[in-house]
């Protein structure tokens, strides 16, 4: 089968967890570690579906710093083609969360300054042009300023745009690009906002919002809850089985939206990619890492695992 060939454009940046080991306390120093990876969720994705078979390149922008280098050297080990601007004078993104004894984010700093000065201007290179040409489809996130994910909506043209959330805040920004999106991932807190409703909603309300606004094909996450998708051929859940052991949710979200980008490529329906998505998601959760192994023989173990999905009226 053809790999499909992914140009990712996002982030691309250090991400810095600190785990703590005893309860959280707010206003409290906790005891804990600090450890330090690449990460970026146009990045994790990437990786996620260069490991489930596709090709990969990759569009961002990064500083001349030492975090900038350990960056690239990540990105060349993943065997993803560097399309990234380097700029020596400038601080590589990072973004830096706290999770509690669970491994649930308590609070994060996203420092990602370059990201909106950089970007816009990104998407007039005649290179992104020609990696767009070169490429099966493209994955964004919404590390990009709206001005940057317009204007990349226009370049796309016909080739098909996924796109990550990452957070309510930066949700808002997917909000003139949505009928361009071939799918959009995020969780049931940034699909509230831009469903103009609430986290709490049932999932037909939600969807019936996102339908409005213009988007044709999303996935809405809520960490161990239901999994819920639609587009044009209706609406249908997964409930997603428990880890065997919860090590790290960093990077779940991530893994669900490559490794289910992948399988929409290669032609399969959205409810059978949602299940190979929720099984990535699965393996990252129970990895340190926040992008894990796809090896076969333990996707294949959780996939076994994931319920079929449901069809909702």
């Amino acid at each position: 089968m053809k790999s499909p060939r992914i140009l990712a454009i996002g982030g691309a940046h250090v991400d810095r967890r600190g785990r703590m080991s005893a309860p959280f306390v707010p206003g409290a120093s906790i005891p804990g570690a600090m450890s330090e990876e690449v990460g970026g969720g146009a990045f994790n994705a990437l990786r996620g579906a260069v490991r489930r078979g596709a090709a990969g390149s990759l569009m961002s922008v990064r500083g001349g710093d030492a975090a900038g280098e350990a960056v690239a050297a990540e990105i060349a080990s993943n065997g993803i083609s560097d399309l990234s601007a380097v700029f020596l004078d400038r601080a590589t993104p990072s973004y830096t969360a706290l999770l509690d004894r669970g491994g649930d984010v308590v609070a994060a700093l996203a420092d990602m300054g370059l990201y909106e000065l950089a970007f816009p201007k990104q998407m007039r290179r005649a290179k992104m042009r020609e990696a767009i040409a070169a490429a099966d489809a493209v994955l964004c996130d919404a590390n990009l300023p709206e001005t940057a994910l317009w204007r990349l909506a226009e370049a796309a043209g016909t080739v098909p745009l996924f796109a990550i959330a990452i957070s309510p805040a930066k949700a808002v920004r997917m909000v003139p690009i949505l009928d361009r999106l071939s799918c959009l991932f995020m969780n049931r807190r940034e699909a509230a906002v831009l469903a103009g409703t609430n986290a709490e909603a049932d999932a037909s309300e939600i969807a019936r919002g996102l339908r409005a606004a213009g988007l044709k094909r999303g996935v809405v996450t809520a960490g161990g809850s239901a999994v819920f998708a639609f587009d044009a051929e209706g609406l249908s859940m997964i409930a997603p089985p428990a880890p065997r052991q919860v090590v790290d949710v960093t990077g779940a979200g991530d893994a669900l939206a490559g490794t289910t980008t992948v399988a929409l490529l290669r032609g399969e329906g959205l409810a059978s990619a949602l299940r190979q998505g929720i099984a990535a998601a699965v393996l990252a959760i129970e990895s340190p890492s926040a992008v894990p192994e796809l090896g076969q023989a333990a996707f294949d173990e959780v996939l076994a695992l994931v319920p079929q999905a449901r069809e909702m009226a």
